[in-house]
């Protein structure tokens, strides 16, 4: 059988898409790449946002529509449009009329059995074969990058987000199952693996005896993949101990994911994010006094209800002032269950949302700009993870996630690379290459860029 996953959302969803995969492959399943192809249909789900939410909805018209073409074709959805709750699965059945599986997130269970059922009554000569590995892979079957889930769900329940409802409570995973799947890709030629969180810091808290992050991180580093990274992490829950675990250990990226959401302390605790505006910037004064090299990403709402300009002007300092590597900005969306979206108004016109969105953008554009100049003329070391088809280059990552193209006709996907710096921008590097090819490790991180 052919099957095609299509994956929208966040890192936790590709990684869900990449766990489903493998285990469709070892079930001697083939890939493609063009739904039209495909016996099965896969759409990994997002409703973080009204915006992923009409995206998924729309390809699922576009799936169903190719069902009925064909007899015998299947449509699963699985994800956060389906959720964990019982009673959300049974809405999303009846909202969802000819989808053929209602998977929650991660937990493909129902369609592998039903498929190893299947399989087990066709005649041998009909099964398929063995599957080629992914196209992002260095050729033996696993991703140069990889997401690996430690804590599933989530029970903080800020006043917007629907994680809480739709991928459940908080859970962590066994240590040994995680350190498991970072041997086995590591084996098969990944060199990153991301360990991810909803609020990744919480890591363990849920396990007495399984020991914290900061003990996951070390055990992880020494499994002898290159690079580690760890997301997300919450101001509340960053500890004095993970800090030292990222500064005495080489292959953890000195890369804190820190959303603020707000600068302004009212809407904060609206959000019910569980700190101030300066009890943030204490955090973010504590991970640079300890990792003066640290690259700090965080993310920002605009137009959450009721923001006024003088609230959304606190968060504008905020970001002046702190200067982050990164920044994710988005206009705040209403979403069903969530403590927000039942009790306030979606009060900000859209088009303030937008005009704050793109003052917030700019301002970063340019800090981004201005932290990236310094690097011209020099050298960055980088692990290649893909390949700009389109105008012939290599894509690679600094240990600070900054990302970095150069053209180079040998094949350097999976490599560790040094680039010399020809030109700077807000958002990429552009380089050409400083050095051969070179096998696993990392520089120090003293002066990592």
């Amino acid at each position: 059988m052919k099957f095609h996953i299509w994956t929208i959302g966040c890192q936790m969803n590709e990684a869900d898409a990449r766990h489903l995969d493998e285990r469709l492959r070892a079930a001697g399943h083939e890939p493609c790449d063009d739904p039209r192809e495909a016996d099965l249909v896969i759409l990994n789900s997002c409703v973080v946002r009204r915006s992923a939410e009409d995206r998924v909805l729309a390809k699922l018209r576009e799936a169903l529509a190719w069902k009925r073409r064909r007899p015998g074709r299947q449509v699963a959805v699985m994800g956060c449009l389906v959720g964990r709750r019982q009673r959300d699965v049974r809405r999303a059945a009846e909202e969802l009329p000819g989808v053929d599986f209602l998977l929650p997130p991660s937990d493909p269970s129902e369609l592998l059995a039903a498929l190893a059922a299947e399989s087990a009554g066709r005649p041998a000569q009909d099964r398929c074969g063995a599957a080629s590995p992914p196209s992002d892979a260095d050729g033996r079957g696993a991703p140069v990058r990889a997401n690996v889930p430690v804590v599933l769900g989530c029970s903080r329940a800020c006043s917007y987000c629907v994680i809480p409802y739709r991928r459940g409570r908080e859970r962590s995973r066994p240590r040994a199952e995680i350190l498991a799947e970072v041997e086995s890709l590591v084996s098969r030629g990944t060199r990153e693996v991301i360990l991810l969180g909803q609020i990744v810091d919480r890591y363990g808290l849920d396990r007495p005896g399984e020991g914290d992050l900061a003990d996951l991180l070390r055990d992880v580093a020494r499994t002898g993949v290159s690079r580690i990274r760890f997301l997300t992490n919450h101001p509340s829950f960053l500890t004095d101990r993970l800090l030292d675990a990222v500064a005495e250990t080489t292959n953890v990226c000195p890369h804190f994911e820190m959303p603020a959401q707000s600068g302004d302390d009212e809407i904060l605790a609206r959000m019910r994010r569980g700190y101030t505006a300066e009890e943030y910037r204490r955090t973010v004064a504590r991970v640079r006094a300890r990792l003066p090299h640290a690259a700090i990403h965080s993310d920002f709402i605009v137009g959450f209800p009721g923001e006024t300009d003088a609230q959304f002007e606190a968060t504008m300092r905020l970001v002046e002032e702190i200067r982050f590597d990164k920044v994710h900005i988005a206009g705040y969306s209403p979403r069903a269950d969530t403590l927000a979206a039942r009790r306030w108004p979606d009060d900000v016109p859209p088009a303030v949302k937008e005009e704050r969105r793109q003052r917030l953008d700019e301002l970063q554009t340019r800090i981004q700009r201005e932290l990236n100049a310094p690097l011209l003329g020099g050298e960055v070391e980088v692990l290649v993870d893909g390949r700009d088809e389109r105008r012939n280059r290599w894509r690679g990552r600094t240990m600070l996630d900054r990302i970095v193209f150069f053209q180079d006709a040998r094949h350097r996907l999976g490599n560790l690379a040094r680039v010399r710096i020809t030109w700077t921008g807000p958002h990429s590097l552009i380089g050409e290459p400083a050095d051969l090819p070179t096998g696993a490790g990392a520089n120090a991180k003293g002066g990592a860029v």
